[in-house]
């Protein structure tokens, strides 16, 4: 029916893999993220104006850093901030000495200076080749910078410049996110001249190089391959103003002396990595020369000093000769480990040019490295590629000499300790191989961040701790565990939106009768205001009701939610009725989150199929252990946190469908409490559909992982399936959404709610100071404008939902819009005047679908279908 939207190529994004536009998260000065031992300058006036004081908007010691003396015109005064691990940094905010009015002090001028290893420094400068940024002009004025092109470093100095004799101080704050590649350098042959006859001039130089340029060769740095701008399909035109033609891309000819045959380039990385996949975003212009590359071989070292591997991984593309579009191409790299990547690009045509170049990894690295020593057998959980015939292509690029003889014993020490090294791995890989395979599939990348599942019940507590899905590689974090709290946007919101109160102010003609008509509409939270509770539509319509509240703090952190007056007296082990699991079968294998009172845990549980017996929703391991999520209650947690634990687990126990997350077991015999989940090794939905395309033909001759329109319908019904038993059970989610959509290993989905707690999706939700993180594009307007959250404001999320789906999750609702404009939106909603704004119709949307989301978005909740409707309207789609 509509085979034809297979067919659809994605046009290609305006930026890569790290979109500066919304890179754009304060770092940590001014919340303090950024300790004061990462804070250090060349000099400072006195004690009280040491770099510790050089936050943004804070006024400790005497109000800012200061440099010792009368700043020169000469002088080389710097700030440094060590930010532990690399960031792209986008925007660069100062501000001068306010000093509570008594401050005079400010720098005009400054330039920045940046290093990714605290040893070799470079000096940013614009596209332009200007180094110096305009400061301030007055004490208090926060000015802001965009770093055009982009920084990508952990050590930055700023450094105030003056033109004149005088005393300078400062405050600062960055902006940016997390630099989730780890790629600290690639070298490359220098860009090539294009001679058009219309066209004198097109240099596909690499013009923002922080490297070396030496003999025609670029090395030690990067450039624009990582400035997140992809070139456009007429690499003619450019996305820069004032630029050359071909300024966004790097192009070779293969004619040219050292780029006949192919392209080298080679990548270092900050750290040992496991790789998945590399992009490389390419031009295809055909009608002027230009395609994509033919192949391409990649060798691996695990350390600098080291040998390459002498089996490469190649691949190769079915060339395009009808769609000029540029495209990425992804690479598989199979899981490989490595230090350093060498590639190798073959032409298809005259010309090659590439825009940007990315890779995906996982942090945790697995045994899969091939082995060194000249064998080529893959080793076990390799996949096995399929390429075209090349000849003397995958040679590799370098080869070790063959010994002198007086080295021979030397070489056969080492040859024996290797063998028994390989015995000793062989032996581990076999006793480890199901959690091995298991662990693959899930890059735990967020170990530390608190992860929880918060429903609203109009008759109990529901509370649902879940385990984190480990986010893919691209977005976060990276690395080192990060346990920072969440990113602010740098947009500040008017003041007025800071409680619901203030938000009347802002819209007058949200008056008291307005609230009524809201509450006539069936729903009603009491502390906003007065409406009775277990108000219901007319019969047509269906039923939605909320009970008196109180609010409760959550067992493992920060986050609020609702739990009925009548139910906060005690609970005992005869409320609870999932069973008690043996605590010595749970073997700990890491920590996944911690809050205030709990802490979560991926565990092994040991005979946990059989305990669980028949209908046990876990696969058949034949006796083998299984992984799962464990929460636990601190010893030192209170009594009302240890009361607030077991309501959980009762509420939690209540839940039975398979598209909502489920509690298996419980440990609350003895302390320390803990309740056992499944553990979703695949993901969330977000992640999955971000990293694929729609199936096509291109994508199945690319190996790119893709999926089928009906996958995507099939996932909707799934969605609307759990969404469906939830309001039959009168609990309301508040935050639906694809990175609260969870994937096992059969795909099959579950429902939970833990993506406010990650860091990778923090540009998913608005902070309101002194209140909560609310996910605002998602949110239907009577619970922005009156914190109303019902089933119909989460038949309201279901449609972005749906909305996120046939985008493949490529970008965020609202993606043009600020937070306070997403706020100011939802004005227009309650006015009605025909100005609110709504999502647009996905290109792979069929237009049945699409008048679906937009009776989700009705201004009106009588006019808002309910889950089951939606869940019968959506179900005929899939082929059964």
């Amino acid at each position: 029916m509509h085979l034809f939207l297979l067919l659809i190529f994605q046009l290609p994004a305006a930026n890569g893999q790290i979109d500066p536009e919304h890179c754009r998260y304060a770092l940590g000065m001014e919340d303090g993220r950024i300790s004061d031992e990462d804070l250090t300058a060349s000099s400072r006036w006195y004690e009280t104006t040491g770099p510790q004081y050089a936050r943004l908007n804070c006024e400790g010691g005497d109000g800012a850093w200061c440099p010792e003396g009368q700043l020169e015109p000469s002088d080389s005064q710097y700030l440094q901030i060590d930010l532990r691990r690399l960031a792209f940094l986008t925007l660069f905010g100062t501000q001068g000495r306010y000093a509570r009015g008594l401050g005079k002090e400010f720098a005009r001028e400054y330039r920045l200076n940046y290093s990714r290893d605290g040893q070799l420094w470079k000096s940013w400068k614009d596209r332009l080749g200007k180094e110096v940024l305009e400061g301030n002009k007055n004490t208090y004025g926060v000015f802001s910078n965009d770093l055009k092109p982009p920084i990508i470093a952990r050590y930055v100095r700023v450094i105030p410049v003056t033109r004149l004799s005088t005393t300078v101080c400062m405050r600062v704050e960055l902006y940016g996110c997390p630099w989730e590649d780890g790629l600290v350098s690639y070298s490359a042959p220098e860009g090539q001249l294009m001679m058009l006859p219309s066209y004198p001039y097109i240099s596909l130089n690499d013009s923002t190089y922080d490297g070396v340029h030496d003999k025609r060769k670029l090395s030690g740095g990067l450039g624009q391959l990582t400035d997140g701008v992809t070139g456009q399909d007429n690499f003619l035109k450019t996305r820069q103003y004032k630029v050359w033609p071909g300024y966004d891309y790097l192009g070779w000819r293969n004619d040219t002396p050292g780029t006949r045959e192919y392209v080298e380039m080679e990548f270092v990385f900050d750290r040992l990595r496991n790789f998945t996949s590399m992009k490389v975003h390419s031009n295809n212009m055909f009608s002027r020369g230009v395609k994509i590359f033919s192949s391409v071989s990649c060798w691996f070292k695990p350390y600098l000093t080291a040998s390459w591997e002498l089996e490469p991984v190649s691949f190769s593309t079915i060339l395009d000769d009808r769609n000029p579009s540029a495209r990425y191409v992804t690479v598989p790299l199979n899981h490989r480990t490595a230090r350093s990547i060498r590639c190798r690009f073959y032409y298809a045509d005259v010309w090659m040019m590439f825009s940007e170049v990315s890779f995906q990894s996982e942090d945790i690295i697995l045994p899969t490295q091939r082995p060194m020593m000249g064998s080529s057998a893959p080793e076990h959980g390799d996949r096995t590629m399929t390429t075209a015939p090349q000849t003397n292509n995958t040679t590799a690029p370098s080869a070790s000499s063959t010994s002198d003889e007086g080295n021979t014993p030397i070489l056969i020490g080492c040859l024996v300790t290797i063998i028994l090294l390989l015995v000793i791995i062989i032996f581990l890989i076999l006793w480890c191989q199901c959690v091995c395979k298991v662990l693959e599939k899930a890059p735990r990348q967020i170990l530390d961040e608190e992860v929880t599942v918060r429903l609203s019940s109009c008759s109990d507590t529901i509370i649902l701790q879940t385990p984190p899905v480990p986010p893919r590689s691209r977005h976060p974090p990276t690395g080192p565990t990060n346990t920072d709290p969440y990113y602010e946007r740098v947009f500040l919101l008017d003041p007025q939106y800071q409680n619901p109160a203030m938000l009347r102010n802002k819209l007058p003609e949200l008056s008291q009768s307005a609230e009524a008509s809201a509450c006539g509409g069936g729903y009603a939270e009491p502390d906003i205001t007065q409406c009775t509770p277990h108000q219901s539509f007319n019969n047509n319509g269906p039923h939605y009701a909320e009970t008196d509240i109180v609010r409760l703090q959550g067992v493992t952190g920060s986050n609020m939610y609702a739990v009925p007056a009548l139910t906060v007296d005690s609970l005992t082990r005869k409320d609870i009725s999932a069973a008690e699991f043996p605590r010595h079968q749970l073997i700990f294998r890491e920590k996944l989150g911690e809050g205030q009172f709990g802490e979560v845990h991926l565990c092994e549980a040991e005979g946990l199929p059989e305990f669980l017996g028949e209908g046990s929703p876990l696969p058949n391991r034949d006796g083998r252990s299984v992984l799962v999520a464990v929460k636990q209650l601190r010893a030192d947690a209170t009594s009302q946190a240890r009361n607030d634990f077991l309501k959980e687990i009762k509420i939690m126990s209540r839940l039975d469908d398979p598209n909502i997350i489920r509690l298996l077991c419980v440990c609350v015999s003895s302390d320390p409490l803990c309740m056992v989940t499944e553990y979703m090794e695949n993901g969330d939905l977000n992640m999955f559909l971000s990293q694929r395309e729609i199936e096509s033909t291109l994508t199945h001759a690319n190996n790119i992982p893709s999926v089928s329109l009906s996958d995507l319908l099939h996932m909707a019904v799934q969605i609307s399936s759990g969404m469906k038993y939830l309001a039959s059970l009168n609990f309301v989610h508040r935050d639906l959404a694809t990175r609260n959509c969870l994937l096992d290993r059969r795909l099959t989905i579950k429902i939970a709610d833990f993506g406010m707690s990650r860091n990778l999706y923090s540009s998913d939700y608005y902070r309101i100071q002194g209140r909560a993180v609310l996910p605002i594009r998602w949110m239907a307007w009577e619970s922005i404008l009156l914190g109303k959250f019902t089933t119909a404001s989460d038949v309201w999320a279901f449609g972005v939902t749906l909305w996120e789906i046939f985008t493949l999750c490529k970008e965020q609702p609202y993606s043009l819009l600020s937070d306070e404009q997403v706020i100011e939106n939802s004005g227009e909603f309650f006015r009605n005047q025909g100005r609110q704004i709504f999502l647009y119709a996905p290109p792979l949307c069929p237009p049945s679908l699409f008048e679906l989301m937009m009776r989700c978005w009705s201004r009106n909740i009588t006019d808002r279908p309910t889950f089951e409707g939606l869940y019968q309207a959506l179900r005929p789609h899939v082929n059964q």
